[in-house]
């Protein structure tokens, strides 16, 4: 039995082939809908290297204090002291003060967490955590002072802190180290 295929039947064979190899036989794939935008965690942003800018500094307390706002102020000061937590980035670290001139959170220094220091005096004589406290009347604020380096031997270096209030209750600041000083002999240091 001998089977005849007519015309007709060649070129659609061809067509569909010709189809086939073009790729015009795939089904496309239903609209998809945009992404939404995702929310990065303090913990996946750029890690600032050493030597900080002022505008990183800067970025970075104003990113805690929404943190702060957003997660609760005891998920806030645990992550503040963590050590290896999101906010300890290089050089800049964040700390934690109620408005008696108590530390709530340090990550370098843990030991100052409940000890007030509101007396305390850096090496210039200056009464730093004041100072820091009163430039938050405004909601924030910068302030130069001295303060041992944690992260250099404990070296006491030039630092320019950027403070800012979370709520009347308790404010964090950072700073960035400016270089080592010349302690006066005799000067009592901050133990921080």
């Amino acid at each position: 039995m001998k089977f005849k295929i007519s015309p007709l039947a060649v070129f659609c064979i061809l067509v569909v082939l010709i189809l086939v190899t073009a790729g015009c036989t795939q089904v496309s794939a239903p609209p998809t809908t945009p992404s939404p935008v995702t929310v990065v965690s303090p913990a996946e942003t750029p890690t600032p290297t050493a030597g900080a800018t002022k505008e990183e500094m800067v970025a970075f307390v104003q990113e805690a204090v929404a943190y702060a706002k957003a997660n609760g102020k005891e998920k806030a000061l645990a992550e503040i002291s963590n050590p290896k937590g999101s906010f300890v980035r290089g050089e800049l670290y964040l700390y934690a003060y109620d408005y008696t001139g108590t530390t709530i959170a340090h990550p370098v220094n843990p030991e100052k967490i409940g000890v007030s220091r509101y007396d305390e005096k850096d090496a210039d004589g200056k009464y730093y955590i004041r100072e820091l406290m009163d430039a938050t009347t405004n909601g924030t604020g910068f302030v130069e002072y001295t303060y041992i380096n944690p992260l250099h031997d404990k070296r006491v270096e030039k630092k320019l802190g950027y403070v800012m209030k979370v709520d009347d209750e308790w404010w964090l600041g950072s700073g960035i180290y400016q270089g080592p000083v010349e302690t006066p002999a005799g000067s009592a240091v901050p133990g921080n």
